[in-house]
């Protein structure tokens, strides 16, 4: 029977005090630090024990880790339940070293315990393994290590922090558990064999070959348990510095997701901004210091597994630019761990209040970075803890322009547009309805209580390329004997450009304006063939009091052919693919309708390798489309554009269909579109073309008008 001594069982109990205080220390400077966030102006708190339900499963589940690398993920699922189990093989081993009593496997639980253990120390190995030939031997893991030249990085990485801590990680848990198996392997030796410690038998094997004593046998029991248990001891105070602390701050993470109403509340929506602060001794909008950023995404920093995913995901970092999600967050934890200080320190005046001696664009990201991302979420979706990168950068951008100033010098045409004329291109909005020419297509006031409102938006509305959509879609919902109208004149920019650019003071002004339209005329259903302008409309402006119906037109004509009030004939032929625009899907999760109107045409899908929620971005969202492309390896538009051409290549007629005015325009005017011949278009033009082709329109009476077409 094993039990520690007397002295030892002393020691132990010091060595857990002192080690336990000094990590203590770190984890409530850490918590301080946190705490300096400022408010968040979402409850993130609402139903917390559904949110706590809600955490723990997706902690325990690693659904969201698993939603990429799959055989990654299974390797870290082995560690992360073999090192949760072990809270209870700790706490165990522990008891019997203590107070003398065995837990051996003559009982179910017993015999279920140790077998539990046994594996579960197998699957912790072996994940270890894995994952470390990955970090360290592998091309992933090299990319892991280092960022693009143009990226900034803060001087822990400069230091090599990164591969440092990954190196001290994994040899602790290797270590802990390696010592912990080798002791098991003498406890077998003592009690005879264990079937159901297989892996422990084994070990135990291997020591019975060299021919132990009893007393070595002891001695061995001993030295597993110190090295086991006592690593523990030494390496908690390393592990609230490391990236290791992430789980716990994982789960907390997932427990204050942004929700809306009991749901989770997608990355579209960019939380509200009380511009009532301008008007202050001290007006202060958006983040130029850390403390500056909400708690939760301070909390962030610590969640974060630098895995990378989001900076794979990131069409910014894939051409090459400065912008890295994951470097932007493990920028932020080495920071705020240079704050906190060490364990020898006076308490950091940080702590106490003083202000960040660094603002963020020293040492989180540089104004390249801050100016390259497209607001596309693919951070943000493919995060396995639940980060919100995008976010961040928003209220960075908000600092930038409403406190400093500093913006992009192609975005000012963009504000004056947007203020002056109620639209980014600065057309007169007497031309607004210069689309519709030939058309009679019926304003509000001709039409004061329509079944549908359609939103045509700014792109629709000037831009000759989207206008061919509008055109389009009126045409189809006059086909099916639609009741629908337009603002006209009244209708104005969203804001969306304005605010994802940072210009939330613009923005709001755009948005009291159309809600209060939009409140006048209280629309039954609102479509919009422009998934930013869906976005602003049902997502954003209930923050100031507008709540309406809202669809994407390619929803809407879906539900027209299933009602068959529309029938498009199999005319197509032949393979088309189609791109998911940011803002439709993975804003929105609105994938399935637009393939749906595509298959009914008669067309097969050829599916790009990056869809539905992986989609890559087009390189138009968060004001890109009016600006000059950051400085890269190439543009976003033209990698998405070569996907597609491999993807249709060999077709006859080469097409890609879209969703979105701005990815229609930005893919169809790349070099590799007009060098290849592929078409971009739309799916309502496709429809259109369809239906003109049969000649035949169900539920209509006025069947001639799709008949006619629109040349």
């Amino acid at each position: 029977m094993f039990e520690l001594s007397t002295f030892e069982k002393i020691l132990f109990i010091a060595m857990a005090g002192f080690f336990g205080s000094w990590a203590l220390i770190y984890f409530s400077r850490i918590y301080v630090a946190i705490q300096r966030g400022a408010r968040d102006t979402e409850d993130r708190t609402d139903n917390l024990p559904n949110r706590i339900g809600a955490a723990l499963w997706l902690t325990l589940t690693q659904t969201r880790v698993f939603r990429d690398r799959v055989w990654i993920s299974t390797l870290h699922l082995g560690v992360f339940a073999g090192f949760t189990f072990y809270l209870l093989v700790n706490a165990v081993d522990a008891l019997e070293a203590f107070f003398g009593f065995h837990v051996g496997s003559n009982t179910w639980y017993g015999a279920l315990y140790n077998l539990s253990a046994d594996l579960l120390t197998g699957a912790i190995l072996f994940g270890l393994l894995g994952l470390w030939i990955r970090r360290f031997f592998s091309r992933d893991g090299a990319r892991a290590f280092a960022f693009n030249p143009r990226t900034l990085v803060h001087e822990a990485i400069k230091n090599g922090k990164i591969p440092t801590d990954s190196a001290i990680v994994t040899a602790f848990i290797t270590f802990h558990v390696g010592m912990r198996l080798f002791g098991q392997g003498f406890k077998v030796l003592e009690d005879g064999g264990d079937l159901f410690q297989p892996f422990a038998s084994l070990v135990a094997a291997i020591i019975n070959g060299a021919g132990p004593s009893a007393s070595s046998l002891q001695i061995g029991r001993h030295v597993s348990f110190w090295g086991a248990l006592g690593s523990i001891l030494v390496f908690l105070p390393y592990f609230a510095r490391s990236k290791h602390i992430h789980i716990f701050s994982i789960t907390v993470n997932y427990a204050l997701e942004r929700r809306k109403n009991g749901e989770a509340l997608g990355s579209g929506v960019i939380p509200f901004v009380n511009l009532e602060t301008l008007e202050s001794d001290n007006p202060k909008i958006g983040a130029f210091k850390l403390e500056d950023l909400t708690s939760k995404r301070l909390l962030d920093a610590y969640a974060c597994i630098q895995c990378n995913r989001c900076q794979d995901a990131c069409p910014a970092t894939a051409t090459g630019k400065a912008l890295s999600p994951a470097a932007y967050e493990i920028n932020k934890r080495m920071e705020l761990n240079s704050l906190i200080g060490g364990v020898l320190e006076l308490r950091p005046s940080f702590l106490e209040g003083s202000p960040s001696p660094r603002p963020l664009l020293e040492f989180a990201l540089n104004v390249e970075s801050l100016w390259a991302c497209t607001t596309c979420g693919a951070c943000m979706e493919v995060c396995p803890t639940q980060d919100e990168q995008m976010l961040d950068l928003i209220d960075i951008r908000r600092e930038r322009v409403m406190m400093a100033g500093e913006f992009p010098k192609q975005l000012q045409a963009v504000f004056n547009g947007m203020e002056r004329h109620g639209n980014p291109w600065g057309i007169g909005a007497d031309k607004r309805m210069d689309w519709a020419e030939g058309l009679n297509v019926p304003t509000i006031n001709e039409n004061p209580n329509p079944d549908v409102l359609y939103w045509v938006g700014c792109a629709a509305s000037y831009d000759p390329s989207a206008q061919k959509v509008s055109r389009s879609f009126v045409q189809l919902m006059e086909a099916a004997g639609v009741n629908y109208a337009v603002l006209g004149k009244s209708e104005s920019c969203t804001g969306d450009t304005a605010r994802r650019t940072g210009n939330e003071y613009l923005y709001q002004e755009l948005a009291n304006t159309n809600v209060a339209t939009l409140n006048a005329v209280n629309p039954k259903l609102i479509v919009a063939t422009c998934p930013h302008c869906m976005n602003t409309i049902g997502n954003e402006y209930p923050q100031f009091g507008g709540n309406y119906a809202v669809m994407h037109h390619t929803t809407y004509l879906e539900t027209l052919v299933s009602d068959k009030r529309l029938s498009a004939l199999e005319f197509g032929s032949g393979g088309i693919t189609y791109h998911d625009p940011c803002y439709l899907g993975r804003h929105n999760g609105v994938y399935d309708a637009p393939r749906d109107l595509i298959t009914t045409m008669g067309y097969d899908i050829l599916e790009l390798e990056r869809s539905r929620e992986k989609s890559f971005c087009c390189g138009a969202g968060g004001g890109q489309f009016w600006k000059e492309e950051e400085a890269g390896d190439a543009k976003i538009s033209d990698n998405r554009m070569n996907e597609i051409n491999a993807t249709v290549s060999s077709e006859a007629v080469k097409t890609v269909a879209v969703g979105c005015p701005f990815c229609k325009s930005m893919l169809q005017s790349t070099g590799a579109a007009q060098d290849s011949g592929v078409q971009v278009r739309d799916v309502a033009e496709l429809m259109l073309e369809n239906m003109q082709r049969g000649r035949v329109v169900v539920g209509s009476s006025r069947a001639g008008v799709a008949a006619s077409g629109d040349d």
